[in-house]
């Protein structure tokens, strides 16, 4: 008859054996676009108050499976000639589809427009995407704009090597 030790034993060798030869699942890795950027505007109010409003763009990218995430953040700061009256904050992150069909190891890195001015015809601007395999030569940009009508146009192109 086998003894509460041993079964322990043979158990814990038998759970060593399991974990030595299971495959081990590589992780996603994440990496933050190295291109942020930072608008911000001014606006006057009735009875002389001042408003500030910054906003700016990151983007995190997977680099396993080429879907990134399209982050903003935004802060509004309301003053008068005295004091700070109200502050406020919102952001958040957007998941966007992949760039590349397969899995593989990928780099990337983005840029937004300029903000919008008077001259702006579709609206508030757009942004690009520029991915690439790490382990091919093979490179895709993609521009989304704003459509001025609420929807957003992105085409991605791959890029040829001469």
């Amino acid at each position: 008859m086998i003894r509460m030790n041993q079964f322990m034993k043979i158990c814990l060798g038998g759970a060593l054996m399991v974990v030595t030869l299971a495959p081990v699942a590589r992780a996603d890795d994440f990496k933050l676009s190295n291109n942020q950027r930072i608008a911000c505007s001014r606006g006057l109010s009735a009875g002389k108050l001042n408003t500030a409003t910054c906003k700016s763009y990151a983007y995190l990218f997977n680099v396993k499976t080429s879907e990134y995430f399209r982050c903003s953040v935004s802060l509004a700061l309301t003053r008068d000639n005295k004091e700070v009256i109200n502050v406020q904050t919102d952001g958040g992150c957007t998941k966007k589809p992949r760039i590349f069909e397969t899995d593989s190891n990928y780099s990337f890195d983005a840029t937004e427009t300029e903000p919008p001015n008077t001259n702006s015809f579709f609206g508030p601007g757009g942004y690009a995407i520029w991915a690439s395999d790490n382990s091919a030569q093979k490179v895709r940009g993609c521009i989304t704009i704003s459509s001025g009508l609420g929807s957003d146009i992105s085409k991605c192109l791959d890029m040829t090597f001469q």
